[in-house]
Protein backbone atom coordinates (compact mmCIF):
# COMPACT_ATOMS: atom_id res chain seq x y z
CA UNK A 1 0.00 0.00 0.00
CA UNK A 2 1.81 3.89 -0.89
CA UNK A 3 2.17 5.79 1.93
CA UNK A 4 -0.38 8.57 2.04
CA UNK A 5 0.84 12.07 3.47
CA UNK A 6 -1.30 14.99 3.88
CA UNK A 7 -0.29 18.40 4.82
CA UNK A 8 -3.01 20.53 5.92
CA UNK A 9 -1.47 23.80 5.71
CA UNK A 10 -2.88 26.18 5.96
CA UNK A 11 -5.55 24.78 8.31
CA UNK A 12 -9.39 26.20 8.16
CA UNK A 13 -10.57 24.57 10.82
CA UNK A 14 -10.29 21.45 13.41
CA UNK A 15 -11.54 19.72 16.12
CA UNK A 16 -11.93 16.65 17.98
CA UNK A 17 -15.59 14.57 18.79
CA UNK A 18 -16.58 11.70 20.25
CA UNK A 19 -19.86 9.81 18.64
CA UNK A 20 -21.76 7.24 20.70
CA UNK A 21 -22.43 6.59 24.10
CA UNK A 22 -20.48 7.02 26.73
CA UNK A 23 -17.93 3.39 27.65
CA UNK A 24 -18.62 3.31 23.98
CA UNK A 25 -17.46 6.17 22.52
CA UNK A 26 -15.25 6.48 19.07
CA UNK A 27 -13.00 9.53 19.05
CA UNK A 28 -12.11 11.52 16.38
CA UNK A 29 -9.82 14.18 14.86
CA UNK A 30 -10.90 16.11 12.07
CA UNK A 31 -9.73 19.05 9.83
CA UNK A 32 -9.88 21.14 6.81
CA UNK A 33 -8.88 23.82 4.65
CA UNK A 34 -10.84 26.30 2.38
CA UNK A 35 -9.66 24.50 -0.38
CA UNK A 36 -10.76 20.80 0.20
CA UNK A 37 -13.90 19.04 -1.18
CA UNK A 38 -14.40 17.23 2.35
CA UNK A 39 -12.79 17.16 6.17
CA UNK A 40 -9.81 15.04 6.52
CA UNK A 41 -10.97 12.60 9.71
CA UNK A 42 -8.87 10.08 11.99
CA UNK A 43 -10.01 7.80 14.48
CA UNK A 44 -7.92 8.02 17.92
CA UNK A 45 -7.90 6.60 21.26
CA UNK A 46 -9.67 8.50 24.62
CA UNK A 47 -5.42 8.08 25.70
CA UNK A 48 -4.65 9.92 23.00
CA UNK A 49 -7.03 12.75 23.26
CA UNK A 50 -6.30 13.31 26.81
CA UNK A 51 -2.25 13.26 25.70
CA UNK A 52 -2.69 15.49 22.94
CA UNK A 53 -4.88 17.97 25.50
CA UNK A 54 -1.77 17.76 27.76
CA UNK A 55 0.66 18.09 25.27
CA UNK A 56 -0.54 21.19 23.97
CA UNK A 57 -0.99 22.90 27.49
CA UNK A 58 2.58 22.05 28.24
CA UNK A 59 3.73 23.44 24.65
CA UNK A 60 1.94 26.47 24.89
CA UNK A 61 3.14 27.26 28.51
CA UNK A 62 6.59 26.75 27.58
CA UNK A 63 6.57 28.55 24.52
CA UNK A 64 5.54 31.70 26.71
CA UNK A 65 8.58 30.94 28.67
CA UNK A 66 10.84 30.80 25.64
CA UNK A 67 9.36 33.69 23.52
CA UNK A 68 7.41 36.00 26.18
CA UNK A 69 7.16 38.47 23.07
CA UNK A 70 4.42 35.94 21.57
CA UNK A 71 0.94 37.23 22.46
CA UNK A 72 -0.86 35.07 24.91
CA UNK A 73 -3.41 32.89 23.37
CA UNK A 74 -6.63 32.94 25.10
CA UNK A 75 -9.50 31.86 22.91
CA UNK A 76 -13.05 30.07 23.64
CA UNK A 77 -14.71 27.16 22.07
CA UNK A 78 -18.04 27.60 20.32
CA UNK A 79 -19.49 24.16 20.70
CA UNK A 80 -21.69 24.15 17.86
CA UNK A 81 -18.15 24.94 15.67
CA UNK A 82 -16.33 22.41 17.35
CA UNK A 83 -19.00 19.39 16.00
CA UNK A 84 -17.47 17.26 13.79
CA UNK A 85 -18.91 17.66 10.48
CA UNK A 86 -19.77 14.68 8.03
CA UNK A 87 -19.05 12.91 6.25
CA UNK A 88 -17.45 10.84 8.93
CA UNK A 89 -15.09 8.35 7.21
CA UNK A 90 -11.69 8.30 8.80
CA UNK A 91 -8.51 7.60 6.18
CA UNK A 92 -6.99 5.71 9.29
CA UNK A 93 -6.99 4.84 12.76
CA UNK A 94 -3.90 6.67 14.60
CA UNK A 95 -1.23 4.73 16.12
CA UNK A 96 1.46 7.77 17.24
CA UNK A 97 0.80 11.43 17.75
CA UNK A 98 2.97 13.88 18.58
CA UNK A 99 3.20 18.01 18.52
CA UNK A 100 5.79 19.98 16.96
CA UNK A 101 6.27 24.38 17.06
CA UNK A 102 7.64 26.25 13.45
CA UNK A 103 9.07 29.24 14.89
CA UNK A 104 9.58 30.99 11.53
CA UNK A 105 5.60 30.64 10.83
CA UNK A 106 4.56 30.69 14.17
CA UNK A 107 2.49 27.63 13.51
CA UNK A 108 1.92 24.35 15.71
CA UNK A 109 1.67 21.02 13.57
CA UNK A 110 -0.15 17.93 15.15
CA UNK A 111 1.20 14.91 13.44
CA UNK A 112 -1.03 11.50 12.70
CA UNK A 113 0.47 8.39 12.07
CA UNK A 114 -1.49 5.97 11.04
CA UNK A 115 -1.18 2.46 13.39
CA UNK A 116 1.13 -0.09 12.14
CA UNK A 117 0.22 -3.78 12.05
CA UNK A 118 2.05 -6.32 13.19
CA UNK A 119 4.46 -7.11 9.89
CA UNK A 120 3.77 -3.93 7.93
CA UNK A 121 6.78 -1.54 7.23
CA UNK A 122 6.07 1.47 9.47
CA UNK A 123 7.44 3.34 6.18
CA UNK A 124 4.29 2.50 4.68
CA UNK A 125 2.12 4.12 7.69
CA UNK A 126 -0.05 7.13 6.26
CA UNK A 127 0.43 10.64 8.03
CA UNK A 128 -1.31 13.62 8.34
CA UNK A 129 -0.39 16.87 9.55
CA UNK A 130 -2.70 19.27 11.09
CA UNK A 131 -1.27 22.66 10.85
CA UNK A 132 -2.42 25.28 13.30
CA UNK A 133 -2.52 28.53 14.85
CA UNK A 134 -1.71 28.65 18.41
CA UNK A 135 -5.46 30.06 18.85
CA UNK A 136 -6.56 26.81 16.92
CA UNK A 137 -4.50 25.02 19.25
CA UNK A 138 -5.51 26.42 22.28
CA UNK A 139 -9.37 26.19 21.40
CA UNK A 140 -8.42 22.21 20.40
CA UNK A 141 -7.21 21.54 23.74
CA UNK A 142 -10.19 23.35 25.80
CA UNK A 143 -12.44 21.36 23.68
CA UNK A 144 -10.36 18.34 24.03
CA UNK A 145 -10.76 18.31 27.94
CA UNK A 146 -14.54 19.16 27.34
CA UNK A 147 -15.25 15.81 25.36
CA UNK A 148 -13.58 13.73 27.68
CA UNK A 149 -15.02 14.96 31.05
CA UNK A 150 -18.66 14.01 28.92
CA UNK A 151 -17.96 10.40 28.95
CA UNK A 152 -18.25 7.99 32.39
CA UNK A 153 -18.16 8.79 35.94
CA UNK A 154 -14.66 7.85 37.41
CA UNK A 155 -15.12 5.59 40.46
CA UNK A 156 -13.82 7.94 43.38
CA UNK A 157 -11.93 5.32 45.41
CA UNK A 158 -9.76 3.53 42.34
CA UNK A 159 -9.96 6.17 39.53
CA UNK A 160 -11.73 3.83 36.94
CA UNK A 161 -14.29 4.66 34.83
CA UNK A 162 -18.26 3.51 36.16
CA UNK A 163 -20.01 1.62 33.67
CA UNK A 164 -23.80 2.88 33.97
CA UNK A 165 -25.01 -0.93 34.88
CA UNK A 166 -22.87 -1.57 37.31
CA UNK A 167 -18.77 -1.02 38.69
CA UNK A 168 -16.53 -3.78 39.70
CA UNK A 169 -14.13 -2.06 42.16
CA UNK A 170 -10.38 -3.66 42.75
CA UNK A 171 -10.12 -1.52 45.56
CA UNK A 172 -13.74 -2.47 47.50
CA UNK A 173 -12.48 -6.39 46.98
CA UNK A 174 -8.84 -5.72 47.97
CA UNK A 175 -7.38 -6.98 44.93
CA UNK A 176 -5.44 -3.40 44.25
CA UNK A 177 -3.29 -2.42 46.53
Amino acid sequence: MPRLEIDLNPLEHITVDAIGKPGARVFYIQGWRKTDPAPVTIIIEKVQLQSLAVGVDQMLAELAKQKPELSVTVAEFDEDKMRISPPVDPLFRAGEMGLGYDADHDMIVVMVREVVMEGQDPEEASEVRFWCTRAQIRILADWSKEIVSRGRPLCPQCGQPMDPEGHFCPKKNGHKH
